[in-house]
């Protein structure tokens, strides 16, 4: 039974709140706000120690919004009851649920010892970001260990790591894409103030932390914001995953103030670098500031002086949300440059199937991709039967994230396997190298620097019912790719709703050891990107390049006289006599002399020998070999 307490008139409202939204706490209690506009009464019903609930009404503010004050502190439970109903809700801003998204809210006190002061945050430019999945990147799945692997990432040459979503959501594991809780950190990977101490120690070793979040959509089960307002999501867009999220129709207001709120919460209260943004073509909005513009503004505002990193997944590659405002565009730093992964997968894989049809990992291909960002910028995509892309000829080449793998394309074979075991290792050794050494910002998925055994598929807890349909959709959804749909022995696909799928995703840092060819392909790369003076400053370094032969070609980094000239061969043995292209040639005065070779022992390789000899020009196969210039007076033919 619910005791009712009448709140005191004389109690005047805080001066002011941190967020619009949520349970804040003032020295007269807890201060209670909620967004209910098509409701006439809510209470804040709080449960204390013994179990007894009492209920405070709330004052409707006349506007959708209620709040008032009630005695609590943090740690205290609460959910709210709407119109005297006899349910009761957790808070659409909880800022943490201790039994996930269907338990009660709990009152969380920001205050944390940090002692990042001096920390001044991350720009893109630079960076070589690392994709994690808290709950499989270590045994335990937790903040706490992940942050004990913070030393071994800070060593590899990582900068900045990005978390896969972690608005809380039901069932003991999954993605996070699913989230229900927007400002709540997932209770499976610790408190809130364990993820503090993550990124508090993040930064204490130089590395930045950006979040991935979904304003896209929200998760189908112990998601409540519709009880408090059918408003919060629309009918008249659609996502691939369920209803859009309201930004521009009757009532959008407070949903974009919810939701411009929550991206300022993470940089505030958990000192966070920035947000990567999740499937932005399904963010929809006519209004004449896009929400994707606000957001931005509420990051950086947030940061207060700190520099920020927001980017951008967009399929579309709409290179409008990474311009200028005064150009028309949303302001943001980055998006993924897709482009780059599917040929890559296409040369890596042989087969280009579903979605990588469009592609035929040419040497063309990278080199456009090296020089111009995407490789559709409005041609015509046969897979999807309309143009593709949009202009990226002008763009800072760092703005666009490049990578041969992340969490959705691994996952995207029939048994999430990762690159390295569907190519030769050959290729995905000068894969490696491309990518690690490219104008771009290059991405790593967790133990890819290690080359993982593990695989990646999705994973995600739900009741039986629900369990079924998402069995089905990820059936369905693979179903496009030839060799999954229409094989004729097809691969059994793991079930995404059982724990073993999910266990058997989790990391194994002994193979830090076991592999420790890749180990150290990958952290001398990172290495030489950062203290190579032509890597280190690629925004002052010109590109061009040639091809070679069917599979094989050069990138020149043009650095006045000091170039570097990266050979990329996919395919055997090349042997040239002559090669009538002007990009070899080394700067007047030197020859080519071998910076680094994807071929050398220690990755693995066969071995390293200089590709111009003799007058003659040998590449060896599968391979990515980079040349410096050396001064030698005495040059003669090469």
């Amino acid at each position: 039974m619910t005791h009712r307490v009448e709140t005191d008139p004389a109690i005047p409202a805080p001066a002011k709140r941190r967020y619009p939204v949520g349970a804040e706490i003032t020295p007269e209690g807890l201060h209670f706000r909620v967004w209910a506009c098509e409701r006439h009464e809510v209470e804040v019903v709080l449960k204390t120690g013994d179990d007894k609930e009492t209920a405070y009404p709330l004052r409707s503010e006349h506007n959708g919004y209620f709040s008032g004050i009630a005695p609590g502190n943090a740690a205290s439970k609460y959910r709210y009851r709407l119109d005297s109903g006899s349910d009761l809700y957790p808070d659409p801003a909880s800022r943490f649920q201790p039994d996930g998204p269907f338990g009660w809210s709990e009152a969380i006190d920001p205050g944390f010892a940090w002692t990042d002061t001096h920390w001044s945050g991350r720009k893109l430019p630079g960076q070589v970001i690392y994709e994690m999945h808290i709950g499989t990147f270590t045994t335990e799945g937790t903040w706490k260990a992940a942050a004990a692997e913070l030393d071994e990432l800070a060593a590899l040459g990582i900068t900045v790591i990005e978390i896969m979503p972690v608005a809380d959501f039901p069932g003991s594991f999954g993605w996070g894409y699913d989230g229900v809780d927007f400002f709540a950190p997932t209770r499976l990977y610790g408190t809130p103030d364990d993820f503090r101490g993550f990124v508090n120690s993040a930064h204490g070793l130089g590395i930045g932390v950006i979040l991935d979040v979904v304003y896209n959509h929200g998760g189908p089960a112990g998601n409540y914001l519709g009880q408090f307002s059918k408003s919060y999501f629309t009918t008249r867009y659609s996502t691939d995953w369920g209803p859009a999220i309201n930004y521009d129709g009757e009532n959008s207001g407070p949903v974009r103030e919810f939701v411009t709120s929550n991206a300022a919460y993470w940089i505030d209260e958990f000192h966070l670098d920035g947000l990567r943004l999740d499937a932005t073509q399904n963010i929809y909005d006519a209004s004449e500031v896009h929400i994707l513009e606000e957001i931005g503004n509420a990051v950086r505002k947030s940061a207060r002086g700190r520099d920020t990193i927001i980017v951008a997944e967009n399929e579309s590659q709409n290179s409008r949300l990474i311009r200028p405002a005064a150009d028309g565009g949303y302001d943001l730093d980055g998006m993924w440059n897709d482009d780059f992964h599917h040929s890559a997968q296409v040369v890596l894989t042989g087969r280009d199937e579903a979605y990588y049809s469009g592609y035929r990992g040419t040497p063309q291909e990278f080199l456009s991709a090296f020089k111009y960002g995407f490789l559709y910028q409005g041609q015509h995509y046969a897979w999807q039967n309309k143009p593709r892309g949009t202009s990226s000829l002008d763009l800072d080449p760092s703005a666009l994230v490049v990578f041969l793998q992340n969490h959705d394309q691994i996952s995207n074979s029939a048994r999430g396997d990762r690159i390295h075991r569907l190519a030769s290792p050959g290729r995905y050794r000068a894969m490696t190298t491309l990518l690690l050494l490219a104008p771009g910002t290059p991405l790593l998925f967790q133990g890819q620097e290690f080359a993982a055994s593990t695989p990646f598929v999705y994973f995600s807890e739900h009741d039986p019912e629900l369990s079924l349909l998402v069995k089905r959709g990820r059936s369905e959804f693979l179903a496009q790719f030839r060799s999954i749909g229409a094989a004729y022995a097809p691969v059994a696909l793991d079930d995404p709703c059982d724990p073993a799928t999910f266990t058997k995703c989790k990391l194994q840092f002994s193979e830090r050891k076991s592999h420790a060819a890749t180990y150290a392909l990958h952290k001398d790369l990172i290495r030489l990107r950062k203290s190579d003076p032509v890597f280190s400053a690629t925004a002052s370094v010109r590109i061009d390049g040639a091809v070679l032969s069917d599979r094989a070609f050069l990138v020149r980094y043009l650095a006045d006289g000091n170039d570097r000239v990266l050979l990329v061969n996919l395919d055997m043995d090349l042997h040239l006599k002559s090669v009538p292209e002007p990009l070899l040639a080394p700067p007047q005065g030197c020859s080519w002399r071998v910076l680094f070779s994807s071929e050398h022992p220690d990755y693995g390789g066969s071995g390293v020998y200089l590709p111009n000899q003799d007058g003659e020009w040998h590449i060896p196969g599968e391979s990515a070999t980079l040349l410096a210039p050396v001064a030698d007076a005495s040059q003669g033919e090469n």
